[in-house]
């Protein structure tokens, strides 16, 4: 069965991949884009890793610009071009955390985040046990990778 949304999310992930290309580049964090859309289908906001300090990541960028009670985050969208992290040096609460504390119901990704900084990230895990619907669409991997390519290449180089 073809899944309704699939090209409604590639759309949508593929803007989320081009909006990781703002961010400043770091030596130890990756760049990622991340857009929030109501039940709707109206995006409610957006953000990118680094855009207010040098720790925010995307996913906490996107939801910092929204009030926590805002009524459109129940049944909300969150598209993010690497998996919402779970754990998390710089900060008290993952991605991972930030997004359930929301009461987003649906996050859709492009690239499993690798081993880089973090092992054995269990994002996408964590969001399933607690009933919120994860979509990962690998064929965006490359594109979510792109601006990332200083990170896996320096790391392929030890």
């Amino acid at each position: 069965m073809t899944n309704p949304h699939l090209s409604v999310d590639f759309l949508r992930l593929t803007e989320a991949a081009r909006l990781a290309r703002s961010c400043p580049q770091s030596p130890g964090a990756f760049s990622v884009g991340a857009i929030v859309f109501d039940a709707a289908g109206v995006e409610i906001s957006r953000g990118y890793s680094r855009e207010s300090d040098p720790v925010v990541h995307a996913e906490e960028s996107a939801l910092a610009k929204l009030n926590p009670e805002d009524e459109r985050l129940r049944g909300a969208t969150l598209y993010s071009s690497l998996e919402p992290c779970s754990i998390r040096a710089s900060r008290p609460r993952s991605c991972t955390q930030v997004i359930l504390d929301s009461g987003i119901s649906r996050v859709v990704f492009a690239w499993r985040e690798p081993d880089t900084f973090v092992a054995d990230c269990r994002g996408r895990h964590l969001l399933k046990e607690r009933d919120v619907e994860v979509v990962e669409i690998p064929e965006l991997a490359v594109a979510a990778m792109e601006p990332n390519m200083h990170l896996l290449r320096s790391r392929r180089d030890r």
